[in-house]
């Protein structure tokens, strides 16, 4: 309990409006524990003034019980209101408050079971019975929730990250839950086609049990467990250029979070005759996905940050008013203050080699002007040397830096990555698609930047002539 917020009865107007669980108690003990969206207008709600039975509802009379013996009240915020329902589950567990209305009527009293066998069936249940409920199967508990209509919108929501099964018996051919990527379809394999192919129960076992196992420590409040796991397979695949399994851990993590952050459950108020409903329009927003592209970045390119990177290009016709551009991208976004662009002094001859070393070489004189993390320079395996070369030639500014600067380039005819250190090239397209993208959009506005300081020479040099 040492983890909620305490506040005296009269300082209710500190309370956040968060969503989260709360709490009352008098001098030793915890009478009751609620869950809310809103944690000041739900406990509001327990100490506003007395109105008839029939506009308080059928429960809330029972309010009356405890409100006031009420001395202190607690609260703990968290980071969503799935979290708040598990949460709520936990505490009641635990602490056993006298006053909790589900945990003395069972039939308000909800948990998950989950099948011990193969491919285990997760569903809800009321009181766990103590005789097993399939003379062949046991069945394992989790819980008990309070909210039995939140907890199975909850189920619903966590079984688009990892999909289970909910069939009772089994069926001959996969169903609509498999249609809607809800199930894996596990009674696929007990088909003619699923014989013929013995590896395919194991692997699809394997995957199974880690989706129910992840579901089991989400009900359990250990989401951060679950995050780090997927995190570490992905690293994992991406070690291994496994770049299609680390994509699938990625996208797990992706619909996780957003899961936990933006699904919205309009709590059933038992005490006020609410209606539980779930609202997911939120899922659909667009996600800053710059933390998980960042893992990948440093796990392909082997460099420990990439929070800056900059990208290069030259543009000229047959070596004439030739133009270097540099721009950068802070935290996988562009920032046009660091923009800088280059009137070319080496020649009037196409060589687009000694063009990068040379913007290279003034840049890196730069002091002033922040180190990167990873250049991207537009060109094949000839540029990428002549700028290795030139990043790490003695010039004194780069010595003084003591980063690793990672060096790539990409050759636009396949759109082939040459990475330094790297014997052979890799094929953009077969990069994570956060990757491709991120690349070609550094390369396009590197082009576009430098044609633009090319057409500006250009017609500059035509007002002379």
């Amino acid at each position: 309990m040492t983890k909620f917020k305490f506040i005296s009865k009269k300082e209710i107007e500190k309370l956040p409006k968060a969503n989260g669980v709360y709490c009352f108690r008098n001098k030793k003990k915890v009478l009751y524990i609620g869950k809310a969206a809103n944690i000041k207008e739900r406990v509001k709600n327990h100490f506003s003034p007395r109105r008839s039975f029939s506009e308080r509802g059928s429960a809330n009379f029972k309010d009356n019980l405890f409100i006031d013996k009420v001395l202190k009240i607690g609260f703990l915020e968290t980071g969503s209101e799935i979290e708040a329902l598990i949460l709520e589950a936990n505490l009641i567990k635990r602490c056993q408050p006298k006053y909790n209305v589900a945990w003395r009527d069972d039939k308000n009293y909800f948990f998950v079971a989950i099948t011990v066998e193969d491919f285990p069936r997760l569903y809800i249940t009321h009181q766990p019975r103590l005789k097993i409920d399939n003379w062949k199967l046991k069945i394992n508990y989790i819980g008990p929730f309070v909210d039995g209509t939140s907890l199975k919108q909850t189920l619903k929501i966590l079984r688009k990250a990892f999909p289970y099964r909910s069939c009772k018996i089994m069926p001959k051919r996969p169903c609509l839950w498999y249609q809607l990527n809800r199930c894996p379809a596990p009674c696929a394999l007990f088909s003619n086609l699923g014989n013929q192919i013995p590896t395919a129960k194991n692997n699809l076992k394997k995957d199974y049990i880690k989706n129910i196992n992840s579901i089991v420590k989400i009900l359990k409040g250990k989401k951060s467990e679950v995050l780090n796991n997927l995190e570490k397979e992905m690293k994992f695949f991406s070690k291994q250029n496994n770049f299609e399994k680390a994509a699938k851990s990625r996208n797990r993590i992706s619909a996780l979070k957003k899961i936990l952050a933006h699904t919205r459950l309009n709590f059933a108020d038992k005490n006020y005759g609410g209606q539980a409903k779930i609202f997911e329009s939120d899922l659909n927003l667009p996600e800053n996905d710059w933390l998980k592209t960042q893992i990948i970045i440093r796990e392909i390119f082997h460099i420990k940050n990439c929070s800056r990177i900059e990208g290069y290009d030259i543009s000229n016709i047959q070596g004439k008013e030739a133009a270097g551009a540099m721009i950068t991208f802070i935290d996988g976004k562009p920032n046009k203050s660091f923009y800088r662009k280059f009137g070319i002094k080496v020649g009037n001859e196409p060589n687009d080699t000694a063009m990068i070393k040379e913007i290279l070489t003034r840049r890196l004189k730069h002091k002033e002007w922040p180190y990167p993390d990873l250049i991207l320079i537009d060109g094949g395996k000839p540029q990428l040397s002549v700028a290795i070369s030139s990043v790490k030639s003695g010039i004194p500014a780069y010595r003084q830096t003591g980063k690793n600067i990672k060096i790539i380039a990409i050759a636009k005819r396949n759109n082939e990555l040459f990475v330094e250190d790297r014997k052979n090239p890799i094929l953009l397209k077969k990069l994570p698609r956060e990757i491709f993208n991120l690349i070609l959009q550094i390369r396009d506005e590197a082009h576009r930047f430098a044609h633009k300081y090319h057409l500006y020479l250009r017609k500059e040099q035509f007002k002379k002539n």
